[in-house]
C-alpha cells in the first residue's frame, strides 16, 4: 500500500515523548513488510543534520504558502529515516520551526502545523505520490481529513484517499480561537463541529475525529477508556458517536534498540538463558552512582515524564516512607513540573545513599536504569499505551503499574499459585494502592526461585513492531476496501 504518514515528532530526530518511538518505529516495519511509505515532519532547528544526507526534492524548493492572512515560504528536504530506506521528507520553514524547542506556546502555534499539513499535501503532489492511505498523528495533523475534503478535493491524486487519525494521547487537542479558522483556507465552514461554529474554541483535534476515515488509539483498554466521560476529556461522545469505534492498537517496541542480549549501553549483556550480566550491571551502576547499596538489595526504577499523569502525587508520602523502613533503593530519570522535581530531589537529599534523582533525559541512562533495576515504577492516572514497561519486561525488570491503559494490556499480575504473570499491578489510584504494590513486590523478591520465574515469564513477552504493524495493515486494507460511500 502507499501510505503518507505525517508526525510531528520522529524519532530519533526529534522527540518529547511515546508519538516519537511510534513515528520512528512505525514506518520501517511497515517499508519492511513491502510497503510504500513516505514519512514527512517539521525540519526543527535542533535536528542534526551531520548524520543525514539531505537532497532537494525538485520542484519543491521555496515554495510560496498562504495561510489566511499569513505568508510562508518553504523547502521539501529528502533523507531516510535513520537505520532504514524510509524516504523522510523535513519541510524546511525556519520562520516557524526555528525555535528551542519542538512545541511553543507562541500566538502562531496554529500555523507551524498546518505549513506542516499542507507541505505534506503539497509534498505529495509534487511527487505525484497517491497514497491509498493518509495516517495522522495527534492534533498537529488532525486537520489533513478535512483539507483533503476541501482544499485538495479537486485533486484526483487524492480520489481514493483514506484517512486514519491516531490518538497518542487524548489529553492534548490543539485548542485555538475560532477565528483561526480562517487560516485554515478553502471551503471549511460546512466541515467545522458545531461548536466551532457557534464561536467556540477551535479543537484541532475535534475536528480529526470528526472528518477521518478511521479512528486509531495506541492500547485496546485507552481505546475503551477514552470513550468514557472520565477518560475522553470532552470527545467521549464524538467517539461513542462514531459507527465503526476506536481502534486499539497496542504500540510495539523496537527490540532492535531496546534487548539486553546487544543492547549497545550495557557492558554487560544477559538474555533468559543466562542472566549473570544484569547482576553484573547492577552492581557496576550502583558504583557508578555512588550507592552504598548491597547488591542483592532491591532497586526500583523509574524513567518518565514529571507531569500529573504519571501518578507522582501518589508517592508523595508513600516512597519516602517505604525507603525509610524498608531495605530499598532508588534511582529516577525524568523532568517536568517543578513539584515533582522538587520532590524527588528532597528525596536524594533526605537519602542521600539511598536515592538518586537525574533530572532530564540521557537515552543512555534509561537503558541503564532499565537493565539494572529490580523493579520499574508506573503508577499512572491514565497511560495511553506505555513503552517503559514493556521495555522493562524485556530486561527482566519487574514492572508495578496501575490497571489502566496499555499498561493493563501489556502487564500480567503474578499468580504464585499457577507461576503465571509478569509484573504486580494494582487497581485504585490512590496511595493505599501504591503502597500496597510495592510491598507486594519486596515481598516477593525475597522469594529468588518465584521472582525468577516471574523475570523469565516477563523476558518471553514478545511485543515486536512485527506483530503489531500488521494490525495497522489490516485496517488499511479493510479500510481502502470500503466503498466511498460507506465513509463515516
Amino acid at each position: 500500500m502507499r501510505i503518507c504518514f505525517v508526525a510531528s515528532e520522529v524519532a530519533p530526530l526529534a522527540k518529547s515523548g511515546g508519538l516519537a518511538d511510534v513515528a520512528g518505529a512505525l514506518p520501517r516495519h511497515l517499508h519492511d513488510q513491502g510497503h510504500d511509505i513516505r514519512v514527512f515532519m517539521p525540519f526543527y532547528s535542533s535536528i542534526g543534520t551531520a548524520a543525514l544526507q539531505m537532497v532537494p526534492v525538485e520542484g519543491a524548493q521555496n515554495v510560496e504558502l498562504r495561510l489566511g492572512a499569513h505568508a510562508y515560504r518553504y523547502s521539501l528536504l529528502e533523507t531516510q529515516l535513520p537505520g532504514s530506506a524510509v524516504p523522510l521528507y523535513l519541510v524546511h520553514c525556519p520562520a516557524v520551526y526555528d525555535r528551542s524547542t519542538i512545541y511553543t506556546i507562541g500566538h502562531d502555534e496554529h500555523l507551524r502545523f498546518l505549513v506542516l499539513q499542507r507541505a505534506a499535501l503539497d509534498g505529495c503532489q509534487r511527487l505525484l505520490f497517491s497514497p491509498h492511505i493518509v495516517h495522522c498523528n495527534d492534533w498537529h495533523t488532525a486537520l489533513l481529513p478535512m483539507l483533503l475534503k476541501t482544499l485538495y478535493a479537486w485533486d484526483n491524486l487524492f480520489r481514493s484517499t483514506r484517512t486514519v487519525m491516531s490518538i497518542h494521547n487524548i489529553g492534548y487537542q490543539g485548542w485555538f480561537d475560532a477565528a483561526t479558522t480562517y487560516d485554515v483556507g478553502g471551503n471549511v465552514w460546512d466541515l467545522l463541529a458545531p461548536e466551532t461554529r457557534a464561536g467556540g474554541g477551535f479543537n484541532w483535534l475535534r475536528e480529526g475525529v470528526r472528518n477521518a476515515d478511521a479512528v486509531t488509539t495506541v492500547s485496546p483498554t485507552y481505546a475503551a477508556e477514552i470513550a468514557t466521560p472520565a477518560g475522553g476529556h470532552g470527545l467521549d461522545a464524538l467517539l461513542r458517536a462514531r459507527p465503526d469505534g476506536v481502534v486499539g492498537i497496542l504500540n510495539g517496541v523496537d527490540y532492535s534498540e531496546w534487548n539486553p542480549a546487544n543492547d549497545r549501553y550495557l557492558k554487560h549483556n544477559y538474555s533468559p538463558q543466562d542472566l549473570s550480566g544484569k547482576a553484573q550491571t547492577k552492581r557496576a551502576f550502583l558504583d557508578w552512582l555512588n550507592l552504598p547499596v548491597a547488591a542483592d538489595a532491591p532497586l526500583l526504577g523509574m524513567v518518565t515524564r514529571l507531569t500529573v499523569q504519571k501518578g507522582i502525587d501518589l508517592l508523595f508520602t508513600t516512597l519516602p516512607e517505604i525507603i525509610a523502613t524498608c531495605d530499598l533503593s532508588c534511582v529516577v530519570l525524568g523532568t517536568g513540573d517543578a513539584r515533582y522535581e522538587g520532590f524527588f530531589a528532597s528525596l536524594q537529599q533526605r537519602f542521600p545513599d539511598r536515592v538518586v534523582f537525574h533530572r532530564g533525559y540521557s537515552e543512555e541512562l534509561a537503558h541503564l536504569i532499565e537493565a539494572a533495576s529490580d523493579m520499574f515504577l508506573m503508577p499512572s492516572l491514565y497511560e495511553p499505551c506505555g513503552l517503559n514497561q514493556m521495555y522493562s519486561l524485556k530486561y527482566g525488570t519487574v514492572p508495578i503499574v496501575r490497571r489502566t491503559g496499555g499498561l493493563a494490556d501489556s502487564v500480567q499480575h503474578w499468580d504464585a499459585a499457577t507461576r503465571r504473570g509478569t509484573g504486580i499491578v494494582f487497581n485504585d489510584y490512590d496511595a493505599p494502592a501504591v503502597r500496597w504494590a510495592l510491598h507486594t513486590a519486596l515481598d516477593l523478591f525475597k522469594n529468588r526461585e518465584g521472582w525468577l520465574q516471574m523475570m523469565r515469564n516477563a523476558m518471553a513477552q514478545d511485543f515486536s513492531w512485527d506483530r503489531q504493524s500488521r494490525q495497522y495493515v489490516e485496517l488499511y486494507e479493510k479500510l481502502y476496501q470500503q466503498p466511498i460511500a460507506a465513509r463515516p
